[in-house]
């Protein structure tokens, strides 16, 4: 599959146009390629993707404006429209306006909660843990290690992080790669590793239903 930005407005192709019974599906970039792969496995292909940038992780209060703009300019030309956030630090904002819209959206407080399934999550209760998904380990200097600072003073690590104690990683798909580099973003960060494999979780149980 061709590499896809990470900070970049993505369009899918090579799916059904748009049209009648076909459902859109707005999404973070960040979740793209594990959105792409459940459809391509089961067949839904009346789902058409339209993600916003995944550098919006980092600019919560971007999001649901974005996601508001998206809603009404392509309403009228699908059946029906899912968006695939989680509240994702809007702080309500985006179900309040997803309710205001008419449309549904994805349940939990953010991707790490419903990759590893919304209550398997809340019951663990792990307030000192630094979360990895796929995307994160792929982009982590894009996504951590630079927009915190650390590339050009690192010495601002243990203050960041001092009240951390480990490192998660989230695994959508089973990588050794990934494990590794995931292991090392531990390292760097000076906490504990631990290695989850959880599949897609509630996002493949909530596509399916949608779907």
């Amino acid at each position: 599959m061709t590499q896809l930005p990470s900070d970049a407005t993505l369009t899918e192709s090579g799916f059904a146009e748009p049209g009648s019974g076909q459902i859109l599906l707005i999404a973070c970039g960040a979740l793209a390629r594990e959105i792409l792969a459940l459809k391509s496995a089961n067949g839904w292909d009346h789902m058409v993707l339209q993600c916003l940038p995944a550098k919006y992780h980092l600019y919560p209060d971007k999001i649901t404006d974005a996601v508001e703009d998206m809603v009404r300019k392509h309403r009228d030309a699908y059946a029906s429209i899912f968006v695939v956030y989680a509240d994702c630090g809007t702080g309500g904002l985006l179900q309040a306006k997803c309710d205001e819209l008419g449309v549904e959206m994805i349940e939990g407080p953010h991707c790490y909660s419903f990759f590893e399934g919304n209550e398997a999550f809340a019951g663990r209760d792990e307030i000192t843990v630094f979360y990895l998904t796929d995307f994160l380990v792929k982009q982590f200097d894009a996504f951590v290690w630079k927009p915190m600072g650390l590339d050009r003073h690192p010495e601002l690590r243990d203050m960041l992080f001092g009240n951390y104690t480990k490192l998660v990683y989230q695994a959508q798909i089973e990588d050794p790669a990934l494990r590794a580099k995931a292991e090392e973003c531990a390292e760097r960060l000076g906490l504990a590793y631990e290695y989850r494999f959880t599949g897609y979780g509630d996002l493949a149980t909530a596509l399916k239903a949608q779907a």
